[in-house]
């Protein structure tokens, strides 16, 4: 008798254990969900068309404070990136109820809350998050571990954005437009729709690594001169000849690293524009599908985003330093001019100067940001454009990814090889600065890889 009131007793207590539902905690450690916030904040980002130097702004401090709460939870194994970027002092702890935050539900909850407070559609993310949010619950979140989690995430929320409203950006909302130089070699507005050129001051925002904009300052362009045979001109007409002749894999190119937030078309009298992710929100989808070909779990995957993000950041800031400095002339403008008035590029070129190209140094610092964690011989289909109606395109490396996103750029027809060349060079050595200098993980890194790209 003894025995069998012991065995219902061991029945009942597996029966209570098991009716408590926990699959909340399998959803909320699932890294998919971390990637499908991010994925949300892309949305929102192309909906509400940021250029691209501000969307890397966007993407940047949502992750940091992500990152910051991950790396509080284990700092075993991550290091914090206070001090390690310029102005972050180390997160608060929790101060409500700390045995009951989830940090991981914390970081998603501050990233998301950052998200929200850097974007203007915010009706967007809350919608997104009211639902992920409903789903943790209908998993069986207890509503003591949602609540002290979201206050963490709040507090850390918060504690980001004072940081982030010191780096300038607020002020360089208020500061002049560019003052358009009537010289031939300055750069001018281009068709069709003649836009301002964007974020003239972008240099004066804070970096986060690198010691100022222009540490990385590339060698000069070549001189204008228009004169048959001259360095520069034969890179303009490189530009003309090429143009003239792509072939359909060259198309593919262009097209697939096009990234233009905006593209206007013209239709007679009237016009419509198409929205697309920018070169940064390109590299964060790829950061994405990386950390699945990797089947990288959630922290992993808020440590990949943060070293994108940080490498896209200041790379966006380095390489506006130079455009805004030597002002450079698009060849749409030149070829217009003295060659072929009716010559258009295949891609429509972007409102702010030549040189440097902006795909070349962004995405060969965000390449190297990956190939430090996830190693040289990477292979993956890169489907960030199927959305836009582009099929994958299939890479063995993210160094081979950055070099066709260089080169595009050439078979689009708004850049000169100077620019896509020394573009590379410039995003090299910024990013080689930012791995070797920023240390997420704990393990002492292999510089050996880097060396030999």
């Amino acid at each position: 008798m003894k025995l069998k009131k012991i065995w219902f007793a061991f029945i009942l207590f597996i029966s209570i254990s098991c009716s408590k539902d926990i699959r909340y905690i399998d959803l909320i450690n699932n890294p998919e969900t971390y990637n499908s916030i991010v994925k949300n904040l892309s949305d929102v980002v192309v909906y509400d068309i940021f250029s691209p130097p501000v969307a890397s702004r966007v993407y940047l401090y949502p992750t940091i404070a992500a990152y910051e709460i991950i790396q509080k939870n284990m700092p075993n194994k991550y290091n914090s990136l206070a001090n390690q970027l310029n102005g972050l002092d180390p997160i608060p702890d929790p101060k409500f109820d700390k045995e009951n935050v989830n940090m991981n539900l914390a970081a998603i909850h501050a990233f998301i809350e950052v998200g929200k407070k850097l974007i203007f559609s915010e009706v967007k993310v809350i919608d997104f998050q009211k639902k992920l949010y409903d789903s943790f619950k209908r998993k069986g979140l207890p509503h003591r571990e949602y609540r002290a989690s979201i206050k963490y995430g709040e507090l850390v929320s918060e504690f980001i954005m004072k940081w982030a409203s010191k780096d300038m950006y607020d002020q360089t909302r208020t500061f002049p437009k560019y003052t358009i130089l009537e010289e031939d070699e300055y750069w001018k507005p281009t068709p069709p729709d003649y836009m301002d050129g964007i974020e003239p001051h972008w240099r004066e925002i804070r970096t986060l690594v690198l010691d100022s904009a222009s540490q990385f300052s590339p060698k000069p362009p070549l001189p204008y001169n228009l004169t048959k045979g001259s360095p520069f001109y034969k890179e303009l007409m490189e530009v003309y000849e090429i143009g003239n002749k792509l072939t359909k894999e060259q198309i593919e190119i262009a097209s697939f690293w096009d990234c233009n937030p905006f593209v206007t078309h013209h239709r007679g009298h009237a016009m419509f524009a198409t929205k697309k992710i920018t070169p940064g929100g390109h590299w964060i989808g790829i950061t994405a599908i990386a950390t699945r070909v990797a089947k990288s779990s959630f922290d992993e995957a808020v440590n990949a985003y943060a070293n994108v993000s940080i490498a896209l950041f200041d790379s966006f800031i380095s390489c506006w330093d130079e455009k805004w400095e030597t002002i450079v002339v698009r060849p749409e403008t030149l070829i217009n001019k003295y060659i072929d008035e009716d010559w258009l590029p295949i891609l429509q070129t972007p409102p702010f100067p030549e040189y440097t190209s902006g795909h070349s140094v962004i995405s060969r610092a965000a390449a190297l940001a990956l190939t430090d964690i996830y190693g040289e011989n990477f292979q993956f289909n890169d489907t960030s454009e199927l959305e836009y109606g582009l099929p994958a395109r299939k890479f063995n490396s993210f160094i081979s990814a950055s070099e066709e996103a260089a080169i595009s750029r050439l078979y689009g027809g708004i850049h000169y090889m100077m620019a896509i060349e020394e573009g590379v060079n410039q995003g090299q050595e910024i990013g080689e600065f930012i791995v070797n200098k920023i240390q997420t993980l704990k393990e002492v890194k292999d510089e050996s890889s880097l060396a030999s790209n």
